[in-house]
């Protein structure tokens, strides 16, 4: 016992532990436990074969003692140097008498008491009698005065924070969904801009158009456009009526000479 007590000191002084775990290490009698654990609140000796608890040392602040599964069966009395002792656990022991019981009426803050599969479970009106001798008790063997039974530490802490944790959760999943659309916005608008500056267009933002870059044509590349299509046309319409004057000529002489044969013949 004494050297899992200096392993799970971890090199700490006696005076700064709080909590200390020695189920299943191999003892007797209590080995290395002394009055200097002045700060020790939780002390766990399960199944480690104990068979009194007569070395037991005075622990001021102790409120968890778990004794479970040893061979215990006197030194109960010892256990009353730990005056805010809340929760004892003695099952699975051999303790026969009540009268070896008695010393733990001075635990005036004993609430929890557990003494299952010990002999002395089996005396007639044991219930009734633990109760009145620890005024303080409100469970005994895990059920209170009218049986009903002890919550057990598991469904306290599921009652006490499983409402939060699913808030909490809510709020990361709200959060997360924000920051995911915010991100898409984000790289819709760098994707678009960098399109525009690969194809080489500016965004004319008092029109609301794209200017490629195309040649359009200018006031003079019009003027001249114009000029030759009004120079064929006119050229084209000169000579139609250069053709019609020929002609008309011709059918003037052609009349005239008719009219000389005309007046021959006269």
């Amino acid at each position: 016992m004494e050297k899992r007590i200096a392993l799970e000191k971890r090199g700490r002084p006696d005076e700064q532990i709080t909590e200390l775990i020695l189920d299943n290490c191999r003892s007797t009698n209590i080995e290395g436990l002394t009055d200097s654990f002045k700060a020790l609140e939780v002390l766990s000796l399960i199944n480690v074969g104990l068979v009194s608890l007569k070395s037991f040392p005075k622990l001021p602040n102790l409120r968890k003692l778990e004794l479970s599964d040893n061979r215990i069966s006197n030194g109960v009395s010892h256990l009353t140097g730990s005056p805010k002792l809340t929760h004892l656990n003695l099952s699975g022991n051999r303790i026969k008498d009540f009268e070896e019981l008695k010393p733990l009426k001075e635990l005036e803050n004993l609430e929890v008491l557990d003494l299952f599969n010990n002999e002395v479970t089996t005396t007639e009106d044991y219930r009734d009698k633990i109760f009145e001798l620890i005024p303080s008790l409100k469970y005994l063997d895990g059920f209170d005065k009218e049986d009903t039974e002890a919550p057990s530490d598991e469904e306290d802490e599921v009652n006490g924070g499983g409402e939060e944790e699913e808030d909490e959760e809510e709020v990361e999943l709200d959060s997360s969904d924000y920051d995911e659309d915010e991100e898409n916005d984000i790289s819709l608008a760098d994707v678009y801009n960098d399109n525009l500056e690969e194809d080489g267009s500016d965004w004319n933002e008092e029109d609301g158009e794209v200017d490629d870059d195309i040649d359009e044509p200018t006031d003079e590349d019009e003027d001249d456009g114009e000029g030759d299509i009004e120079g064929e046309t006119e050229g084209g319409a000169a000579g139609a009526k250069v053709v019609s004057d020929g002609e008309a000529e011709d059918s003037a002489e052609a009349r005239g000479k008719k009219r000389k044969h005309d007046g021959n013949d006269g």
